[in-house]
């Protein structure tokens, strides 16, 4: 194969050809890397072109289309960035409309084809239309340099997938250092994150971060990912993110995501400036606000610290949208085969503004290695082998793009959910509230209640007074065993708690240890709860001042307290099928009462656990 195929592969519109005769360019490297290594590089054209040393870009959204200008060589460029195709570790492919600058369009084509002993050959192609033969002569001269330039950079990501020692980081840039105000201020900081009780070394590697990353790291600070990436605890960065806010360090903002590109629509202060429903002029869709990946939350580093700027050097689709393994734009009347390379897993197949998609499952036990695909009647729901081949018709009148992307939402992204079920969260930012008419979805939640037993007896015994005083004491236990096991408060109702965990195992470890701690006998302390647990879907809503939770889910764990008496444990059958949830009770050696429950007209299966019976 030579260069000439890949032209085949993909011929020039006859409309641009008319206007010039174009420049090609075409260069081939054999890379000591797999495609899928290599692939994350590749697709995030905006550092590779920084790396590069290509002019800064600019782009604005008009309308739903994306307008791009730059400045190279002197010469100004301004175009429409036309969307992008691209199959994730296979090829990504893109086009620009000039309205000024050196020529009419230029087309961008990478190919990643796996060439044996975990290599991989790399094929780009470039193609101008140039305005005239000064600008094609500033073309062949500028593209020479590029060339030599691309190779450079790819070798050193060579090195860095291999380890390689004496290869240079790349992709990456130094910045200067913060000036000595901002330095005074972020050792001040610092200083007070430590006195609050945010581990020395942790705050070292956020206030680092946060003076030596650049520009294109620091632009949305998303904790899960900068946790994975520093090798630090989650929860713990979250909470000195958190604190870092109040100090001045940080800012925090309220994002809100369309669904089907996943970019950032609205940067939001407040989570009560979030309104009830969004849009997306680029892919042409309104949608609610009330969905688990709706809103995302991230962190932004303050101005008074360091002025970060969203500076951008190619628009790089792929990359801004990395949950999209699969989109391509096909003409009106035009089928194309598509070999992919999709891994196991769950995948939403859609097509245009259809909001809602079709499922389809990659399973290798799956029969068909190609899944067909209409214009006019999107695929069933189906299963199929990994790296399947789609083939998709366009018999529309419009052109029409198709695009298939991870169900799953990503792991760097902090959702709302998360943030409202982090106890720190609420106690340091109490004033936050939902607004009126918004329903936030906050995901999958396990919603502990728990309940004194004994609460009539110990009022009349105790007098008011000792009573609130037992009661205070027992609030104390519960409080310290919720945060202990990630769990946040969302209220007390007289003196039982509604408390919520992402994670139900550890909802079951809090039950057991707030029993642990409330056990029969104790001198200092006479009170004995009840406790109860559901797992499912819930909404937060704004309720009394506070943000509340609100739904099925907790409805049910709140009436379930009927099936539990003084130390014991009532939970769904919703709680024991989550993951982790059996192993664990096997291990505590848990026996496990079932009985049936109804619940507005339903029976439910309850299982009870006497942790401490009277």
């Amino acid at each position: 194969m030579n260069d000439l195929d890949l032209i085949h592969r993909h011929p020039w519109p006859e409309k641009w050809r008319a206007l010039a005769t174009p420049l090609d360019f075409y260069w081939q490297l054999d890379v000591d890397a797999t495609p899928a290594e290599l692939w994350p590089f590749i697709a995030d054209t905006s550092r590779m072109n920084r790396a590069m040393g290509v002019s800064r870009m600019h782009f604005e959204e008009r309308d739903g289309v994306l307008h791009g200008r730059s400045r190279n060589g002197g010469v100004r460029q301004e175009w429409i960035e036309v969307p992008w195709s691209w199959v994730a570790e296979r090829n990504v492919s893109s086009t620009r409309i000039y309205q000024r600058g050196l020529a009419h369009v230029v087309r961008a084509i990478f190919e990643l084809s796996p060439s044996g002993d975990g290599k991989t050959k790399l094929e780009v192609y470039f193609g101008w239309v140039p305005r005239g033969a000064l600008q094609a002569w500033i073309l062949r001269v500028g593209m020479g340099r590029l060339e030599q330039e691309f190779a450079r950079v790819i070798r050193e990501i060579e090195g860095q997938i291999r380890q390689s020692p004496e290869a240079p980081p790349p992709l990456r840039v130094s910045v200067p250092p913060p000036s000595p105000e901002a330095a005074a201020r972020v050792q001040d900081i610092a200083r007070q994150l430590v006195e609050q009780g945010s581990p020395a070394p942790l705050v070292r590697e956020l206030t680092d971060y946060l003076t030596s990353a650049d520009d294109i790291e620091l632009t949305r600070i998303q904790v899960p990912r900068v946790a994975r990436r520093l090798g630090l605890d989650e929860d713990a960065l979250l909470g000195a993110c958190l604190r870092a806010t109040r100090l001045g360090l940080l800012a925090l903002s309220w994002d809100v995501i369309c669904p089907h590109c996943r970019g950032v629509r609205a940067e939001l202060k407040t989570l009560g400036e979030v309104p009830r429903k969004g849009d997306c002029k680029v892919c042409g869709i309104d949608f609610e606000n009330d969905s688990e990946g709706a809103i995302e939350v991230a962190f932004h580093v303050h101005p008074s610290i360091r002025e970060v700027q969203k500076v951008f050097f190619c628009s790089a689709e792929p990359a801004f949208k990395a949950h999209i393994r699969v989109q391509q734009t096909v003409e009106p009347g035009a089928s194309r085969r598509i070999p992919t390379a999709l891994g196991p897993g769950r995948y939403r197949l859609r097509a245009g503004s259809d909001a809602a998609g079709t499922v389809v499952e990659v399973d290798p036990a799956a029969q068909s290695a190609e899944l067909r695909w209409t214009s006019e009647r999107p695929p069933e729901p189906a299963r199929v082998q990994p790296s399947p081949t789609l083939i998709l018709e366009n018999s529309g009148e419009s052109t029409l793009a198709f695009v298939v992307e991870s169900s799953s939402w990503s792991e760097d992204a902090l959702r709302a959910g998360r943030l409202l079920g982090f106890q720190e969260f609420r106690d340091l930012f109490s004033e936050e509230y939902v607004s009126a008419d918004v329903q936030l979805s906050v995901g999958r939640q396990t919603i502990l209640f728990t309940d004194v037993v004994g609460s009539t007896r110990l009022y009349s015994t105790r007098g008011d007074p000792g009573a609130f005083v037992d009661v205070k004491k027992h609030f104390t236990e519960i409080y310290q065993v919720v945060a202990e096991h990630r769990g946040a408060i969302v209220k007390t109702i007289g003196d039982a708690a509604m408390v919520a965990f992402s994670d139900p195992v550890e909802a079951l470890k809090a039950a057991k240890a707030i029993h642990d701690r409330l056990p029969p006998g104790r001198e200092d302390l006479g009170i004995r709860v009840r406790i109860s647990l559901n797992t499912g879907p819930c909404i937060a809503v704004n309720l009394n001042t506070n943000i509340d939770y609100f739904g099925n889910t907790v409805n049910v764990a709140a009436k379930i307290q009927a099936c539990a008496e003084a130390g014991q444990v009532a939970f769904t059958e919703s709680v024991l099928e989550q993951s982790g949830v059996a192993a664990y009770l096997e291990n505590q050696g848990a026996t496990l009462v079932e009985r049936s429950f109804e619940v507005v007209g339903h029976q439910l299966r309850i299982l009870r656990w006497d942790v401490h019976p009277a």
